[in-house]
């Protein structure tokens, strides 16, 4: 009974901080619109992809990764940040409230956010660009949620030592674009140089994309890919936890 309180509280206070962040201009619209807008260009301007892919079967889950990133790479460290600068993060020292429930509440709300945007990218590419479905769903949701998991885990990191929204939004869009570029978020890696390959795959991004497109197509998920999701979302996530201040 107290669990499945704790459990309907948790999930109450998320879907009120989903609402807080949908009606934040800016993040609704790069977090939601903006994706939709990256489809429409790819689809209509995107070089062919070796080996005759669809264009879209590789377009939507790379900007399924690129809607995850910024959820949780950019909103949600300023929505941390916005908390400690209103001094919520003191008040709540004051109440039975821990870190972890702060941090499992706004991470669950920033995973909402990029359902949000990751079904909508699916659904207008099944309605206007003839998406097919996945052939291996089970993959496609198992690195789609541990790429939130890891990709959230820094995200709770940076917010938990940024001090300011200003500098949270400002270092994680500097963290964000560049990643995106070099990993594969926006450019294919079968069009990208061998160099840009070797960097990006370096980035926590990569294994995202990569997973997302592989279970996409069937190919078999890598588990060093898996691993390093699950590694980062160790130790970021435990770093947050630590390191989380008012």
């Amino acid at each position: 009974m107290s669990e499945f309180t704790t459990f309907k509280g948790l999930a109450r206070v998320a879907s009120v901080e989903l609402l807080l962040i949908l009606r934040d201009p800016m993040a609704a619209f790069f977090a939601v619109a903006f994706p939709l807008v990256l489809l429409w260009v790819k689809m209509h301007t995107a070089d062919p992809l070796p080996g005759g892919l669809p264009i879209v079967a590789a377009t939507v889950p790379m900007l399924s990764t690129f809607v995850i990133g910024l959820a949780t790479l950019v909103v949600l460290p300023a929505t941390i940040a916005q908390y400690r600068e209103r001094r919520i993060l003191k008040r709540l020292r004051a109440t039975p409230a821990s870190s972890v429930l702060l941090l499992t509440v706004q991470w669950a709300a920033h995973l909402l956010l990029a359902v949000v945007g990751t079904v909508l990218l699916i659904v207008v590419g099944v309605v206007a660009f003839d998406l097919g479905a996945p052939a291996n769903t089970g993959s496609v949701v198992l690195a789609w949620l541990l790429g939130a998991m890891s990709l959230g885990a820094i995200g709770l990191l940076l917010g938990a030592v940024l001090p300011s929204t200003r500098g949270a939004t400002v270092i994680g869009l500097t963290l964000f674009f560049p990643m995106v570029f070099l990993s594969g978020a926006m450019i294919p890696r079968e069009l990208a140089s061998p160099s840009m390959r070797s960097i990006g795959d370096l980035l926590p991004l990569a294994p995202v994309v990569q997973s997302l497109r592989a279970g996409w197509t069937g190919e078999a998920l890598s588990m060093v890919h898996l691993g390093v999701m699950v590694a980062i979302f160790v130790v970021a996530g435990g770093l947050a936890v630590r390191l989380l201040r008012g």
